[in-house]
């Protein structure tokens, strides 16, 4: 009996020092905040160098804003321009850089937003007040202003490019 707990005690002691030393790894290789910066700025000129080469091959004369967001207004639409807490209702078709369709008002009927207020994506959030009722464009959203790095769990995979057509209703 005196066997069996001690070499309890001796399997315990190497454990807890064999997870001591693990977990002091894994504390000495966490990144800092500079590091954290460099992978970011890193992966943003990244999806900015996708997002370039996929309106050169397709021709798109999209532009970029400041904020990241590329865009070609193919119609602005009448009337004024749409704004904070504004409610728009819009047709569109929202797919991946590959071309994958990921959503599409033919199938789910139109979107119905309040500008600023819904859960829309920042970009497509942004993207909207640069038409007015009637417009039609199409927004490429990188992905820290779409769905970021964990995607939508449903269609859009993590760290996602997309693409938005927009067709606004009058």
């Amino acid at each position: 009996m005196k066997k069996v707990v001690l070499f309890v005690m001796i399997f315990f002691f190497c454990f807890a020092s064999c997870r001591n030393s693990v977990e002091r790894k894994i504390n000495q290789i966490k990144p800092g905040k500079k590091e954290l910066a460099d992978m970011n700025s890193y992966l943003v000129q990244k999806d900015r160098e996708k997002i370039q080469s996929y309106v050169e091959r397709k021709r798109i004369p999209a532009k970029e804003t400041q904020t990241g967001l590329w865009y070609y207004i193919i119609n602005e639409g009448k009337g004024k321009y749409f704004g904070q807490n504004d409610k728009v209702t819009f047709n569109y078709m929202c797919s991946l850089l590959d071309g994958t369709e990921c959503y599409n008002s033919l199938k789910l009927g139109p979107k119905e937003c309040v500008i600023g207020k819904s859960d829309l994506e920042p970009g497509l959030n942004e993207g909207l007040r640069m038409l007015r009722p009637g417009g039609e464009a199409i927004f490429i959203l990188p992905p820290f202003l779409a769905y970021g790095l964990l995607g939508d769990s449903k269609s859009i995979p993590s760290r996602s490019i997309i693409i938005y057509h927009i067709t606004i209703s009058k």
